[in-house]
């Protein structure tokens, strides 16, 4: 029986269906790399936030880390202890560390520090794992108690680091309206695997959030990011990065960061094909115009 709650689901069916217009007549080859926090980065496919991949492959955040560097693309790691994260920073070309929202405090701010000496790109708190999916109850995350945070805590944790600040989970314009005043540099449109049931899909929303924060925060679509095509759609729509993890899995395990590598170069090279077939000149000119609905 179809589980008619499920966020995957949903979010796949709406990207599903998103068509594209063509653009040939006049088109160019297209530039796709960007510039995120100030570092210039080659795609605006980054790796997804994940964490214990110890099973696929040895040391396999930081493998995951550096398949990114490889093809010049960002990379996003998410829980692991404080010597996991600082190898994979240094293997990596650009890293965010996303937090936890834990209970602990002192764990918060450890890991924070942690993060800017070791020499992240960014860092951010995925705010969406801080309550578990069957009740209002906080989660209990690999050990670690977590709690949700109120705008002060948040607040808190944007002024501790010098770092850009990242929020993960974000999923309306007026969330995203407090992000900005709270100082946060970015959002990660992500339910979680579902951790939300019936979430409305990252890439239904993207415009609200646009047109509500303009161009002060950079907007990254989390979940479900599976191919080129739906990298493009999401770029069109108003985000500036995806992330994908899922798909990085198998080939990690089999090849690391060869396999990481492969998946990010192959998703950037079919981004390139829509946007040369959408006269998509660059990240810059990206054109919502493009996309329909069926």
């Amino acid at each position: 029986m179809r589980d008619k709650g499920n966020s995957i689901e949903i979010a796949r069916a709406y990207m599903d269906r998103l068509v594209i217009e063509g653009r040939i007549v006049g088109a160019r080859h297209p530039d796709c790399s960007f510039e995120l926090f100030g570092k210039r980065f080659a795609t605006p496919v980054m790796t997804g936030a994940l964490s214990h991949l110890n099973h696929l492959h040895p040391d396999g955040v930081a493998e995951m880390a550096a398949g990114a560097a490889l093809c010049g693309a960002c990379a996003q790691i998410g829980m692991g202890d404080i010597p996991e994260m600082q190898q994979a920073i240094r293997r990596g070309s650009g890293v965010i560390k996303i937090i936890k929202p834990y209970k602990d405090e002192k764990e918060i701010f450890d890991r924070l520090e942690a993060a800017e000496a070791a020499g992240a790109l960014a860092v951010g708190m995925d705010l969406e794992h801080a309550v578990n999916t069957e009740d209002d109850q906080d989660s209990l995350v690999a050990g670690f108690q977590m709690e949700l945070k109120s705008m002060e805590q948040i607040r808190s944790y944007v002024r501790a680091v010098k770092l850009p600040f990242l929020v993960k989970g974000a999923l309306s314009a007026k969330d995203a309206v407090k992000c900005r005043d709270l100082g946060v540099s970015g959002l990660i449109l992500s339910h979680h695997n579902g951790l939300l049931r019936w979430a409305v899909p990252p890439v239904m929303v993207l415009q609200d959030i646009r047109k509500a924060v303009g161009h002060d925060l950079k907007l990254i679509v989390d979940g479900g990011i599976e191919d080129g095509a739906d990298t493009f759609k999401a770029l069109a729509l108003g985000a500036d990065a995806v992330s994908v993890g899922r798909p990085l899995m198998g080939p990690l395990g089999e090849n690391g960061a060869e396999g990481v590598k492969d998946v990010l170069n192959r998703m950037t090279n079919e981004l390139k094909g829509f946007m040369v077939r959408t006269d998509t000149a660059d990240l810059n000119h990206m054109d919502p115009s493009v996309i329909h609905v069926i």
